[in-house]
């Protein structure tokens, strides 16, 4: 029995019956293939088949049209040509369909004809409330239900725990031909194509909730609704890990900003914070993906970081143990008497600090029993195998004496199994158990690391985002009005700085000599003085900043050289005068800023400030709202956020009130998606305050 639950997508991953429309008799065709899988795959459920043809295939009526198909129908799947889409969209939706899998090609991907013809299938599915999985795509497939609504060619994917969700339907047919030489299986595939509909996130939690998937593997070209892809993979990743293998990193796909921050938060970055947010793996390339995959999937999750090494070779050994620390592990310091008795058991000569080298004449005993001292070890939390062709015994033979150890213990052991012809033999073996292999040992590093970040967010309470202190909405929202677009004027910034609690120094506007006077007096020396332009960001490229001013005479005189540098340098640009500011006392300089992401929204900066921030770059990422974790990530992961506890003879400053405002600027940027870069540079903190000296707001 087929069992359904409530979601709305149950009809494609739980379908009562399955009517194909565009079957083929031709064996060269794809209709043709599509009906051969569904009837050869094992699916339980009732099968039709649609031509205007008629006749028979397998045996089974081929009907001239849906409406000909008896008994209820749960799932349409078309193969037809693109422009008859839309006609029998509709006749799907008089027979009282819900879900349609549409393989046909020639939509949105081949231009603007195709595009139109997409929209007008969407707006048909919506009149008669039909989900849409395409076009574009190959369907998908289940292989414990099993289901499979793909033309692919036979054999189809190896049961397994690896659930795969796909933007590109070639990646889909070439994933699952590697993974029969490649000893793991999948339980669904879903190839989502152009998503006019059903989205990547629409497809996470009925995937999740599947019995047999232990881990979600995504290949993204992007993501449809950046915010609802967080909250729904927070909830999945909090039981069951999400890999994400997003492509399309180029600096091509920025966008053009006027601030460092704009300049600095690419696409990636913003892509970055949100896995991060949600708990998400994130994989450099696809063989990368499913060696992670293939341990979540198998292995027990360590309790910490510090890993053992076990190998009969040197060479090998070193290469894991520089492998681990990039990945940010750990060599366990082992016991006094796991050090003991890995002596008594072992050669004179062999190499009993961490990596344990057993040397080239370690028998299969020798590994075994080397490997259970490792794994009873307090201080080992993982262990990585090193398992090169022994020149006395055979890969398999090691192989069979080891496997049950690993099985009944609890915490991950990979293997690194090297050669290819002397260790073939045991490759199957170590598959059949359930126990994931690599060909060398970084990659086996890598995957313990995937399992050691992936425990280590398990373990981490997850906490709600941190809440602002009393901000003025309606003050700001009176200032916005008043403003079409572009950089706001430093008197509006000051007066949302101050809305939000943002410390910012007093600071006037000079329009002439005169009002220079005033400015100094009521502002009161020394001071700062900051040409004021909309059309000039970055002031200290043209000499636009004067620090230091402590006289009447020279602020007049100051005013008349900034005016006079601006004209010369930027003859076109808009000119309101000299922004007066008062000095504020030395302390550590930092960068914060916020753009707007289109898929996630807020994304925060911080990291070190002033002129070469961009050429620094020690800047770290988060989207907003923040939490307490990601401001522990920008704090930890930058020198700027490190050093404000002090460093050598410099002394530690407020850094509570630099959590504050990056709160503070968060909340700001929430409130009001029209700002669409906020920037502070230079933030400067002092032993009891952090004050903005310098900001722009960008408004559309």
């Amino acid at each position: 029995m087929i069992l359904q639950t409530d979601s709305p997508l149950d009809p494609f991953f739980a379908p009562q019956s399955i009517a194909v429309i565009g079957v083929s008799h031709n064996p060269a065709k794809l209709g043709y293939g599509i009906a051969k899988n569904l009837l050869h795959c094992g699916y339980q459920g009732a099968v039709h088949f649609v031509n205007p043809k008629g006749g028979t295939l397998f045996e089974c009526p081929v009907y001239s049209a849906i409406s000909d198909v008896p008994d209820p129908v749960d799932l349409a799947v078309l193969l037809i040509a693109a422009h008859l889409v839309p006609a029998t969209l509709t006749a799907c939706g008089e027979r009282g369909i819900r879900a349609a899998i549409i393989a046909s090609g020639g939509f949105r991907e081949v231009g603007a004809e195709g595009a139109a013809l997409e929209a007008e299938c969407l707006h048909i599915a919506q009149d008669y409330d039909i989900r849409l999985l395409g076009p574009n795509c190959i369907g998908l497939i289940d292989t414990h239900l099993p289901l499979n609504t793909t033309f692919l060619p036979p054999p189809g994917p190896p049961p397994g725990e690896i659930a795969f969700i796909s933007h590109s339907g070639a990646i889909c047919a070439a994933i699952i031909d590697w993974a029969h030489g490649q000893g793991f299986g999948f339980s669904r595939i879903v190839s989502l194509g152009n998503q006019v509909d059903v989205t990547e996130t629409d497809v996470l939690l009925p995937v999740a909730h599947d019995m047999h998937t232990k881990v979600l593997t995504l290949y993204l070209e992007g993501i449809d609704n950046g915010r609802f892809f967080i909250q729904s993979a927070q909830q999945i990743t909090s039981h069951k890990p999400i890999i994400a293998l997003k492509v399309g990193r180029s600096a091509a796909g920025q966008r053009a900003a006027a601030s460092h921050t704009g300049a600095l938060a690419g696409q990636e970055d913003a892509y970055n914070a949100a896995f991060r947010k949600a708990g998400v793996l994130r994989a450099s390339t696809a063989n990368e993906m499913f060696d992670w995959a293939k341990a979540l999937a198998w292995c027990p999750l360590p309790a910490g970081e510090n890993v053992a090494v076990l190998t009969n070779a040197g060479g090998p050994g070193v290469i894991a143990a520089d492998a681990l620390e990039a990945n940010g592990l750990k060599l366990a310091e082992l016991e006094t008497v796991t050090t003991k008795s890995l002596h008594e058991l072992l050669s004179a000569a062999a190499g009993l600090n961490n990596p344990v080298d057993m040397l080239a004449s370690a028998s299969p005993t020798q590994y075994a029993e080397s490997l259970r001292l490792l794994l009873g070890d307090d201080n080992v939390n993982s262990v990585l195998v090193i398992l090169p062709a022994p020149p006395m015994f055979s890969a398999v033979s090691v192989a069979d004496e080891i496997i049950p150890i690993i099985q009944v213990s609890e915490k991950p052991v990979v293997v690194a199994l090297m050669g290819d012809l002397l260790t073939a033999e045991a490759q199957p073996v170590f598959r059949a158990a359930r126990i994931p292999d690599y060909p060398f040992p970084e990659q086996a590093a890598s995957a313990l690391a995937a399992l050691t970040q992936y425990a280590f967010f398990k373990r981490k309470k997850l906490t709600d985002s941190l809440q602002a202190m009393d901000v003025d909405k309606t003050a700001v929202q009176t200032i916005l009005k008043k403003h079409a677009s572009g950089f706001l004027p430093q008197d509006s910034i000051q007066k949302i700085l101050t809305a939000y609690a943002i410390p910012y120094p007093k600071t006037k506007l000079a329009r002439s000599a005169q009002e220079t006077v005033t400015s100094v007096q009521k502002v009161g020396f020394p001071v700062v003085m900051k040409i004021a332009s909309p059309d000039i960001p970055h002031k200290s490229d043209m000499d636009g900043v004067v620090l230091g001013v402590e006289d009447v005479d020279t602020a007049v005189s100051t005013y008349n050289q900034l005016i006079t540098r601006a004209n010369t340098a930027r003859p076109t640009a808009k000119i309101l005068g000299v922004d007066i500011q008062q000095m504020v006392l030395p302390g550590q300089e930092m960068i914060a800023g916020i753009v707007q992401d289109p898929q996630f929204g807020p994304l925060l900066m911080f990291g070190s400030g002033g002129v070469e921030v961009e050429g620094l770059e020690d800047v770290a990422f988060a989207l907003a709202p923040l939490t307490s974790e990601d401001v522990d990530y920008l704090l930890n992961s930058t020198w700027a956020g490190r050093k404000l506890s002090g460093y050598r003879n410099v002394a530690g400053v407020d850094k509570t009130a630099v959590v504050n405002l990056l709160i503070q600027l968060s909340q700001l940027a929430l409130d009001f998606p029209q700002l669409t870069e906020i920037e502070i540079n230079p933030l400067r903190a002092t032993d009891n305050n952090v004050i903005a000296l310098d900001v722009r707001i960008r408004l559309t």
